[in-house]
């Protein structure tokens, strides 16, 4: 992982090269001109591009190694039940019926009530402090869960987990969002998000590797993959107190001068607003949470999630219902080649996005393969061609991740109604993660009728919201250009004026 520096190192004297000085008097949005509060302070702009582009490449070293490698193992964690089911977790425990669908709804009953008040935390307290205590507190959870000995046991391990993990995805995608323009933020949320698929396929592969040791301590099976995979996650957590660094003004290998330009680069997006990191405010709170950016897109990342979350815990699974006559590492392998193709697309779509500053129409182009891959499941009896529909479903079903966090943050303005929009969104998104704990019934296989027909239904709701809300963007865009800003906000404060966040006037949708 990149080394930098805890928030509480003291920072670096100046190195680099410095900056022109540059007053902005103006704020561009979507075409407009718009002048700032008075009270806005002057920010040094970068002076060219040769020189903002060395600085991002800077910060991606720093900043996305750390996160990414956390996040796979929180997917790992988070995911690895599935392998473990296939290597003998059923048996163990005595599961029957719907045993298993409840112990995965346990994880997100807590991951969903603790969504919002972990990312808030992690305002608080700052991301490079809580990303990494989070990390170590799940990673103990994972080790505790290979001695259950009961179902109740593992139901209250995976609620822990659940409540552990509910700030990770949200306070990631917030921590990014404090170092990376609007157009950049996309691409590196996917440089971390890619290891969701990832996280299926290295899990495949590690649990393959772990089933194949004659034991760990007294450990054994199933059990091992918990313990093994557990502690890897609480050695990351503990490492990672050393090497993220919180904001880029505690950055100690960034100079002053390359702090300004971060703060100066965050400023220039966020439209009147004086201060890049405001104190926790209920009127900008609701501004986040009652976005109609955020509320579509979390609404669309619902139904995605059914899949998305459902192919973590349940690929395993179909897989062996594909192909059941072929061993247990076989069946782990089998599921390791559709997460490859999904980690190359989940890389490829925020790197287009990036390229044209767009998100919305691609987050609706990765809605078809998804439902072909669906109509194929239900059609279809054949191994090759059921096989060849979960390359189709893996391939674009992990894009809503980046895309969506990223949509809701270049859709808000603050910082705390960032924090809360990119809360509103995963919370409302897990809870698509609760209803794929019932998708895939055990006594539906090996066809699953029900649960392909499900995930079928949410991909097409999924596209007719985010196509409907790209028309409602445009729309209200046009009518915004006819409304008559002085006249609206005049007699208005400052203060009034930077708390309207996306109402005010000004503002146009980006979409």
């Amino acid at each position: 992982m990149a080394q930098s520096t805890h928030p509480n190192n003291p920072k670096a004297p100046d190195q680099e090269e410095k900056v022109e000085s540059v007053h902005f008097a103006h704020i561009p949005i979507a075409g407009q001109t718009i002048e700032p509060s008075r009270d806005a302070e002057a920010l040094p702009l970068p002076s060219d591009h040769k020189s903002e582009r060395k600085l991002r490449l800077k910060i991606d070293l720093h900043v996305v190694p750390t996160v990414a490698i956390l996040w796979l193992f929180c997917f790992i964690d988070r995911a690895n039940i599935g392998n473990a089911r296939i290597s003998g977790l059923d048996e163990s425990l005595e599961l029957q019926g719907y045993d298993y669908n409840i112990i995965l709804s346990c994880f997100y009953i807590s991951y969903i009530l603790f969504e919002f008040p972990a990312t808030l935390l992690c305002k608080q307290v700052g991301p490079g402090w809580f990303i990494p205590a989070t990390t170590f507190l799940f990673g103990i959870c994972t080790i505790s869960t290979a001695f259950v000995q009961t179902r109740a046991q593992m139901c209250a391990m995976r609620f822990l987990l659940g409540l552990f993990e509910a700030g990770m995805l949200p306070g990631i995608a917030y921590y990014l969002s404090r170092w990376y323009k609007r157009a950049e933020l996309a691409f590196r949320l996917s440089l971390y998000l890619v290891m969701t698929p990832l996280a299926g396929a290295f899990g495949g592969l590690l649990a393959s590797a772990i089933l194949k040791l004659n034991g760990f301590g007294n450990l054994r099976d199933w059990r091992m993959i918990f313990a093994i995979e557990g502690i890897v996650t609480t050695s990351l957590g503990l490492i990672a107190f050393a090497t993220m660094t919180d904001r880029p003004e505690t950055a100690r290998w960034l100079s002053t001068e390359e702090k300004e330009k971060c703060r100066a680069r965050i400023s220039s997006e966020r439209l009147l607003q004086s201060e890049v990191l405001d104190k926790v405010d209920k009127v900008k709170i609701w501004r986040g949470i009652a976005n109609p950016a955020t509320l579509t897109t979390a609404v669309a990342f619902f139904f995605s999630n059914v899949t998305v979350q459902g192919l973590g815990v349940f690929l395993p699974t179909i897989i062996a219902t594909i192909y059941p006559n072929t061993s247990l590492v076989q069946q782990q392998l089998y599921s390791v080649p559709p997460y490859i193709v999904g980690s190359a697309v989940n890389l490829a779509v925020p790197a287009l996005s990036w390229r044209f500053d767009k998100r919305q129409v691609f987050m609706i182009g990765a809605t078809p393969t998804i439902i072909a891959g669906y109509i194929i499941f239900l059609a279809s009896s054949s191994p090759p061609v059921l096989y060849a529909a979960c390359f189709l479903i893996a391939s674009s079903a992990f894009v809503m991740g980046p895309m969506s966090a990223a949509q809701v943050s270049a859709n808000v303005v603050s910082d705390t109604s960032r924090n809360s929009a990119i809360a509103t969104n995963v919370l409302i998104g897990n809870m698509g993660g609760l209803l794929s704990s019932w998708t895939f019934l055990s006594n539906q296989a090996p066809r699953y009728r029900s649960g392909n027909g499900l995930n079928l239904a949410c991909a097409t709701m999924q596209l007719l919201i985010l196509f409907s809300a790209l028309m409602w963007f445009k729309r209200d865009n046009r009518m915004r250009q006819e409304r008559d800003m002085d006249s609206e906000l005049s007699g208005w404060s400052p203060e009034q004026i930077e708390d309207l966040d996306w109402k005010h006037p000004a503002f146009r949708w980006k979409p």
